[in-house]
């Protein structure tokens, strides 16, 4: 049984009755089969043996060493872990004699269990929608589950190495962790039969649409899908691009790509950047040099710096 303080490590929020637990430190107690029990506030007699016992190691050891000098870390820890075996062996005369490592060898150490056989991990717990291209996203990268999740709320679970999605309960997908930001890690096992899901807006129908608002916005949809891995990959990113029509029209979308491409930057959240301050409007275009063209010797392209 853990009983800890209130403290927002442990706590949420702090309650009598009903305190909301730290879903890592759940977590952690399920990891290590314990439970919880946090003190009320203000309470400390709650914990009573815990501030009894910081009480006489003040005492026993802090009070005898104050007067002497370490110069490093190693050897106070020895002073320290000699008075605390002595301290641990001293007779108390409320047990009969019985010294704590007595009874401790007595009463807890026939009670302890092995430990798992693995450390507790800290995980980090999200929930998330999952998109049309079957993807969830978690720090800056997206991850795919099985494609007839499209549109149901899932939960993430992230540790250092792994990622793993739940819906329902279940863990339906999992994924060694990337931190390269604004890729995909896709298994092929999630993807539908081909991509069914996407056939309304496929690549072509995606860039009939750039076409008809202009070439410059043709051009910027053809370097996103350039940059990823499978146009599948690509239809969110360009489909975010192109919805921006019904907010600014097609005249301020083609211009704001032109802008993003004079600048060397035909990336999407650049582009809603310009729409949003409006710098589009007061630009002027260069007529000799408007369009990125698609390969030449200078463009090195993304796979250059990686």
């Amino acid at each position: 049984l853990l009983i800890p303080d209130n403290l927002k490590a442990a706590v949420d929020k702090a309650d009598k009755f009903e305190p909301v637990l730290n879903d890592n430190y759940k977590a952690l107690a399920r990891h290590y089969g314990c439970a919880l029990m946090p003190t009320r506030p203000r309470k400390p007699q709650d914990k009573g043996k815990v501030e009894s016992a910081v009480l006489i190691v003040e005492r026993w050891v802090l009070a005898r060493l104050r007067h002497q000098v370490f110069h490093s870390l190693a050897a106070l820890n020895q002073a320290i872990r000699a008075l605390n075996t002595e301290l641990n062996q001293r007779p108390m005369k409320h047990y009969n004699g019985a010294s704590r490592e007595q009874l401790f060898k007595l009463l807890d150490e026939p009670a302890l269990q092995p430990l798992p056989p693995y450390a507790y991990e800290y995980t980090d717990y999200r929930i998330a929608k999952v998109g049309k291209d079957y993807h969830v996203q978690y720090d800056y990268h997206w991850y795919s589950v099985p494609h007839r999740l499209v549109g149901e709320r899932v939960e993430i679970s992230a540790t250092q190495t792994l990622i793993k999605v739940y819906h329902q309960a279940k863990c339906v997908a999992q994924h060694p962790r990337s931190y390269t930001r604004y890729r995909h890690t896709t298994d092929i096992a999630h993807m539908p039969e081909n991509h069914a899901a996407h056939l309304e807006w496929s690549p072509e129908r995606i860039r009939s649409w750039a076409t008809h608002i202009g070439t410059n916005t043709l051009a910027v949809v053809l370097a996103v899908e350039r940059n990823k891995d499978h146009l599948i990959q690509a239809q969110r990113t360009c489909l975010g691009l192109l919805s921006e029509q019904k907010r600014y029209g097609s005249d301020r979308l083609e211009k704001a790509c032109a802008l993003a491409i004079s600048r060397q930057l035909p990336y999407i959240p650049v582009i809603k950047k310009l729409l949003k301050n409006g710098e589009d409007m007061r630009w002027q275009p260069d007529e000799t040099n408007t369009i990125i063209p698609g390969t030449h010797i200078n463009i090195r392209g993304s796979k250059y710096y990686q």
